[in-house]
């Protein structure tokens, strides 16, 4: 296992492969087999192999970042913009649909599976069985100045 990469500091990580050994590289430009729903110059959307419910879109920039952490400010709020016109889309079309999650998960604690940035755009409606599990201190506000210690530790490093 390769070592930790300090998490404080401001270097990127070395792109991974892109090509033919990124499967959502070859996604986004046309060379795979998937169920386009919406491409452009910058990015393409297409639905889940494995969907947490019919209509389940993923957006995918034709770049190769890794994670959030990776990815241009302007290639991030693009694939944002159109995730938005894709939720419209849904809630549009005949697809089952009550509301909308954007799901952006980076980083393998996150749940990240694929090493490409891609945001998901999950049709929602009551009963569907999905959510979200919280911790068990979930129900507990922390104190003020523990707010503001993390608030700090964040800022700091802007």
């Amino acid at each position: 296992m390769p070592p930790r990469k300090d998490p404080r500091s401001k270097e990127r990580a070395p792109p991974e492969p892109e090509g033919e050994s990124c499967l959502f590289c070859k996604l986004a430009t046309g060379k795979g087999e998937t169920s386009y729903v919406y491409t452009d110059e910058k990015c393409a959307a297409f639905l889940d192999i494995q969907p947490i419910n019919p209509g389940h879109l993923l957006v995918v920039p034709r770049g190769h970042y890794k994670s959030l952490e990776d990815v241009e400010p302007d290639v991030a709020a693009h694939v944002m913009k159109v995730a938005v016109k894709l939720a419209r889309a849904i809630h549009a079309s005949e697809v089952r649909s009550q509301g909308v999650n954007l799901l952006l998960a980076s980083g393998e604690a996150a749940g990240q599976e694929v090493g490409h940035f891609h945001l998901h755009v999950i049709p929602r409606f009551s009963g569907d069985g999905f959510g979200l599990s919280f911790g068990p201190d979930y129900g507990e506000r922390p104190a003020r100045h523990d707010l503001d210690r993390t608030a700090a530790l964040i800022r700091a490093q802007l």
